[in-house]
């Protein structure tokens, strides 16, 4: 009888042993099986980020057309003014450059600042508001808007352009530096602002 309870003690253990070296192996295929699978998913997801028919269009292509709305002119948190404004981004003759016009239609005061946005680094989203006469402001494009700051005697300045549906939001605004209350920190003013909302004409 003990010989027998031994003997199943160790068909036990031997089916124990098996199982446990088994499993491992089972779960091995498995595993590979799972990761092919993973791999195959991922390699049809990128697919279209390494296909040029399936890139996906920069900033200023995604803004290419006329777009038109009124401009509203804050000073203080006050409105003060407003003014019909036509945006116009177009292609020029060279790939990393776009035509960057508008139009203030004003009777008053008649505005056309017609710029040309220019690559600077298009991995970091990189890019350049060329004025004209040497003048340059950094432009920072993250996914659907793209920003700038800048300083001009003494004035600190920024603008956005901000692609939202099928509206286009373009906003300055203007302010001062602050009277230092602290040595680490520098604070500027927002005393001005001028902002709108742009429809695409064509």
């Amino acid at each position: 009888m003990v010989l027998n309870q031994y003997r199943e003690i160790r068909i036990t253990q031997q089916i124990q042993f098996k199982m446990f070296v088994e499993q491992p192996i089972l779960i091995h295929f498995q595993s590979n099986g799972i990761m092919r699978q993973r791999f195959l998913l991922l390699c049809i997801l990128l697919f279209p980020c390494f296909n040029p028919l399936f890139a996906q269009k920069t900033f200023p292509d995604q803004c290419l057309g006329q777009w038109k709305g009124m401009m509203y002119i804050y000073s203080r948190s006050k409105l003060v003014d407003s003014v019909l404004v036509r945006f116009t981004a177009a292609p020029t003759d060279k790939p990393d450059a776009w035509t960057w016009k508008t139009e203030y239609i004003s009777e008053k005061l008649p505005m056309v600042k017609d710029y040309v946005l220019r690559v600077k680094d298009a991995a970091k989203g990189r890019y350049v508001t060329d004025e004209g006469d040497g003048i340059e402001l950094a432009e920072y494009v993250f996914g659907n808007k793209m920003y700038s700051v800048f300083e001009t005697g003494g004035i600190l300045l920024t603008s956005s352009y901000e692609l939202r549906g099928s509206e286009l939001i373009f906003e300055v605004t203007s302010g001062e530096k602050l009277e230092a209350t602290n040595e680490e920190v520098t604070n500027y003013s927002t005393n001005n602002l001028q902002r709108v909302v742009l429809r695409r004409e064509k």
